[in-house]
């Protein structure tokens, strides 16, 4: 996945002068070699300001983009603030235990002195990651620096992110509007094009010498028989149109993503439905969120960041009818009916997460509102449908409310191993106590029909993303022992 930030990170000691420095540097050493290859280890051991400076110009010249600050001991607090003031990347900090066996010239007072730290932190107004319990041995501490890298990626691709739009949103669709302001706020670029401006690139690329590369590589992803030959050249004409644009307008940002209107003048206008290209390109951690959804191709794209994988964005669609909940669910898996539901699109999803029976197929709902009754599909062609294939999953989305404040949920769950017996690119996803959540969540907090999908569970990694972030509003899933403020106490 080349649309995502490599996390090269370095570790800087620091250690106040009123304790040995030695303990520091020691106990740095330990983490390092616990660690073994891919973290740079900074020979300044930072006491003072200049230290820090010296520190930040080092690691700078070594081209890491995400800081460990370790604090062998009580550690200084104004020195150790400055690196992560100064540093131009997510920042961690974590603390050593002690357990060398000398409490008297070898007490560190690390545990103190993370309290100091955090103190010093808020006092500037700075976003730093800490761990939920932040101090430890070294091989503890090379566990939590693991946790840092997928949250480190996540903020790392934020910040160098740009979202490209064509069209504004379908007619009746104002779930996926949202004022951009959060966006802004969160450091994140934003192009908005027309439907025209995508045609007249698309048009260009008719003759384009790699069409034939690009059809060759899509009719081996799907197989034979499971997509449409005479389809092929338009749908690898618009992925090379989405890619060059990309690349000629990521501007001063690293990494590109999508946020397209897709119907209903789309596949009348180019001949074919944009949903399997989008597919691919979400395959490549280069999401294509579907009705011009800002918000949703920003939580895939965070979602990509934390997962090294492809992700995918659904509609929160519909219940699972009784006589399939009865005979697939019931007392083979562990959950009620209310915990249930389906998770559709018309076809985004990477093929790498369907069942391998899926195939590029016709836009069921767009054939019967655009296309003559009785007739074959025609421009109506080219999603990407069948079951979603049975897996852990995270299903979360980032989102600016009306007011324009930032709020943000996540829901562990998985994907069950049951035929959804329907169109689409779609699933029966299973998340505990689901029921409660759409109601006092989902609806309560007025999120939109979209949730973005990552395929394993990230929750942990994800809000702390969100809170690095600097969200206040993050929800979950929570159990029947902890009701939410809006729960009727009397159900």
């Amino acid at each position: 996945m080349k649309n995502i930030p490599e996390v090269k990170l370095g570790i800087v000691a620091v250690s106040r002068d009123c304790f040995p420095i030695d303990l520091s540097i020691s106990r740095r050493e330990a983490i390092v070699k616990a660690y073994g290859e891919g973290i740079y280890e900074c020979p300044v051991t930072v006491e003072n300001e200049k230290d820090a400076l010296k520190a930040l110009e080092d690691v700078k010249a070594a081209g890491v983009n995400a800081l460990v600050v370790f604090l062998g001991n009580f550690g200084p607090e104004t020195p150790e603030t400055l690196l992560c003031q100064k540093f131009d990347g997510p920042v961690m900090y974590v603390a050593a235990a002690e357990g060398d066996g000398d409490l008297i010239n070898g007490r560190g007072d690390a545990y103190c002195g993370m309290l100091n730290c955090s103190y010093n932190l808020g006092m500037r107004h700075l976003k730093a990651y800490i761990p939920e319990y932040p101090v430890g041995t070294a091989e503890e501490i090379v566990d939590m620096i693991h946790d840092f890298i997928p949250v480190a990626r996540g903020i790392l691709g934020v910040k160098n992110l740009k979202i490209i739009t064509f069209g504004p949103r379908p007619q009746d669709f104002f779930a996926c509007n949202a004022p951009i302001k959060g966006l802004y706020e969160l450091g994140v670029e934003i192009e908005e094009n027309s439907e025209l401006d995508l045609l007249v690139a698309y048009k260009a690329h008719a003759n384009d010498p790699r069409i034939e590369e690009v059809c060759a590589d899509m009719a081996a992803e799907m197989g034979e028989g499971r997509y449409y030959p005479d389809l092929l050249k338009r749908m690898a004409q618009f992925e090379l149109t989405l890619l060059d644009w990309a690349e000629q307008h990521k501007g001063a940002r690293e990494y590109v993503v999508f946020a397209d209107k897709c119907w209903p003048a789309f596949p009348e206008a180019f001949g074919f439905e944009p949903c399997y290209v989008n597919s691919r390109l979400a395959s490549r951690g280069i999401p294509v969120a579907c009705e011009v959804d800002i918000y949703g191709a920003l939580s895939e794209y965070i979602g990509s960041c934390v997962s090294a994988d492809a992700v995918t964005l659904l509609d929160i669609n519909n219940s699972v009818p009784k006589y399939i909940y009865d005979e697939d669910i019931k007392g083979k898996f562990n959950y009620d009916i209310k915990d249930t539901f389906m998770g559709f699109h018309c076809g985004n999803t990477p093929s790498c997460k369907m069942c391998e029976t899926c195939a590029v197929k016709y836009q069921l709902i767009q054939h019967r509102l655009l296309e003559p009754a009785g007739s074959e599909p025609d421009f109506t062609r080219g999603t990407l449908e069948g079951d979603i294939a049975a897996s852990d999953i995270t299903f979360y989305r980032l989102q600016c409310d009306s007011e324009g404040n930032l709020r943000s949920y996540i829901a562990q769950g998985e994907v069950l191993p049951v035929a959804t017996r329907s169109f689409g690119g779609i699933g029966i996803f299973a998340i505990p106590e689901m029921g409660r959540f759409y109601r006092h969540v989902l609806i309560q907090k007025r999120y939109p029909h979209h949730g973005a999908v990552a395929f394993g569970h990230y929750g942990k990694a994800l809000y702390e993303v969100f809170k690095y972030l600097g969200v206040q509003d993050i929800s979950y899933n929570q159990p029947k022992n902890l009701p939410y403020a809006t729960e009727n106490p009397w159900g």
